[in-house]
């Protein structure tokens, strides 16, 4: 782990790195590398540790210097800037909140219909992976096909992750085997500290099975698991005023540090 940054950055780069992304202290910043996988904005991006935020054109530069053929662009901030030095560039604002529970969230009733099973081979996998496709063509975020480039080498990861024991994927299903719900835990070492904390990973739900409560109920059944391997502190990042944070407070997670960045999905 790395305590120093705030709890979504921490987690995130040492989820990353269980799975080989490279981590460069470079002062007041961090470079993060993650080799073989340049579709990964924030597997490949900067994380500002110091120094003026503000200087929206001075951390372009570094970011260009450290990712001279990256077609994207992803700086991290350790407090919050003043948007329009970096609006001015034409990036787009990230701004995340991490919540943290002492104890794993309440168990729910799972709906009717539905049972709750791991992500087991490659057609459960599969389904989650078509599943993030859909959620970005509905938003729109990314470019289409640099995205799937980029959810090949995700799921990939995350399958590395299970196998290796530090992470579990879990999913809600219909009767007809559709994947409703899923999302990540992964059991992490917090260095210096006695115990272990779990990261939440990339809660989604299928729109035409929202607010029945799958998400809930399986907040509950991964939190089970990572307890069940030491873990005593659970930690999970939402947008922002978003639903799925306050989704998270109804579950006993109490709201931390926001976090801030700035991106772009096409740089050059």
């Amino acid at each position: 782990m790395l305590p120093s940054l705030p709890p979504s950055t921490a987690t995130d780069l040492a989820i990353d790195q269980l799975a080989g992304t490279q981590v460069t202290d470079a002062g007041d910043h961090l470079v993060v590398r993650s080799p073989g996988r340049p579709g990964y904005h924030w597997g490949n991006f900067l994380q500002v540790t110091g120094g003026d935020v503000d200087d929206a054109h001075r951390w372009v530069r570094r970011f260009e210097a450290a990712f001279p053929g990256a077609r994207h662009l992803a700086v991290g901030l350790p407090r919050e800037p003043e948007p329009a030095a970096w609006e001015t560039l034409g990036l787009t604002g990230d701004v995340v909140e991490s919540l943290t529970a002492e104890r794993a969230p309440r168990s729910t009733d799972l709906p009717a219909g539905y049972h709750v099973a791991p992500l087991a081979d490659e057609a459960d996998w599969g389904q989650r992976v078509a599943a993030e496709r859909a959620e970005n063509e509905a938003t729109g975020e990314f470019p289409p096909a640099e995205y799937a480039e980029f959810l090949r080498g995700q799921c990939a990861a995350r399958r590395r992750l299970v196998d290796a024991g530090h992470g579990h994927w879990v999913g809600a299903w219909t009767a007809q085997g559709e994947l409703a719900a899923s999302m990540g835990i992964v059991v992490l070492d917090a260095r210096g500290a006695t115990r272990r904390l779990a990261r939440y990973q990339s809660v989604l739900t299928h729109p035409d099975h929202r607010r029945r409560g799958l998400a809930r109920h399986l907040l509950a059944v991964a939190a089970q698991w990572a307890a069940d391997r030491g873990a005593a502190q659970w930690v999970i990042v939402a947008d922002d005023g978003s639903d799925a944070g306050r989704l998270y407070r109804a579950a006993g997670f109490t709201p931390g540090p926001r976090e801030y960045g700035y991106h772009a999905a096409s740089w050059r």
